[in-house]
């Protein structure tokens, strides 16, 4: 189980997540949505440990992160994640199956004389086959999505985090992602959190969904019952309409601030 409690994060003056409370339970599929900016790939790297908490706990199966110090004790604990960076962040210049054992040499103590052959059989799991040896460049969108996808699932984690998995996706290799997500699942049984601003995906692979905006979660339902919300914040994001709230902030919003607040953010 993942627990959040009062989670805040900001950088420089600009509150990101304003006291997040969260609880995801073990074998469930949690979607985050939420407009661009709102923080959802920030609470994923705060998860993670790649972002740290400025107040607030996380606990991943009672193991509250914030008191994790040491290099083993962060290592054994993300080996039980898996993270699906948004990007894929591939290495370029190293194979595919290097690129999907790299975790390994720092998360655990497998020999590396078994690197190319879980590689392997995590790459089949994901519906890659002798693809090991190309490289990034020689791959598809949709397969360097996969090969990414592999690498998370490498060390055999009790969690997955998928930030944004469909982006840059055609509709069908979209629709491929979103099946092998319910495969992971059920196959592997993890837990996962998933943001996505993909309705489809989200009401095909969500046990529950929560709508994350400004800094905290103003919605929190099955696929069903968001579908059906009345929240005009939910209603104006999940039916993709300019005219709304969520379009009255943005434009009284100060775009001089906004380009002031990006440089500090650079800079940092």
């Amino acid at each position: 189980m993942i627990e959040a409690k009062g989670v805040r994060k900001s950088y420089g003056h600009r509150h990101i997540l304003k006291g997040i409370d969260l609880t995801v339970e073990t074998g469930e599929t949690l979607i985050i949505i939420g407009g661009s900016g709102m923080g959802k790939s920030t609470f994923l790297k705060c998860v993670i440990g790649l972002a740290r908490l400025d107040q607030g706990s996380i606990s991943v199966d009672g193991i509250e992160i914030g008191r994790l110090e040491s290099e083993q004790d962060w290592a054994r604990y993300r080996r039980r994640i898996g993270y699906l960076f948004q990007e894929g962040a591939l290495f370029d210049s190293l194979s595919v199956w290097e690129n999907v054992s790299f975790g390994l040499r720092y998360l655990t103590d497998i020999p590396p004389s078994r690197y190319r052959k879980i590689a392997s059989e995590k790459l089949e799991l994901v519906g890659l086959k002798d693809v090991e040896d190309l490289k990034p460049s020689e791959l598809s969108g949709g397969m360097k999505k996969r090969v990414a996808l592999a690498r998370a699932i490498a060390s055999d984690p009790s969690y997955i985090l998928y930030d944004e998995p469909t982006t840059g996706l055609d509709p069908i290799m979209s629709d491929v992602i979103s099946d092998l997500m319910l495969d992971l699942q059920k196959k592997l049984n993890v837990t996962s959190i998933a943001v996505t601003h993909d309705m489809k995906l989200a009401y095909k692979v969500a046990n529950h969904i929560v709508m994350l905006h400004e800094g905290k979660f103003l919605a929190v339902g099955t696929p069903e019952q968001i579908k059906s919300s009345d929240n005009p914040y939910v209603r104006q994001f999940i039916d993709g309409k300019s005219v709304g709230p969520i379009h009255m902030k943005l434009r009284d919003f100060d775009p001089a601030e906004e380009a002031e607040e990006q440089g500090r953010l650079r800079v940092s």
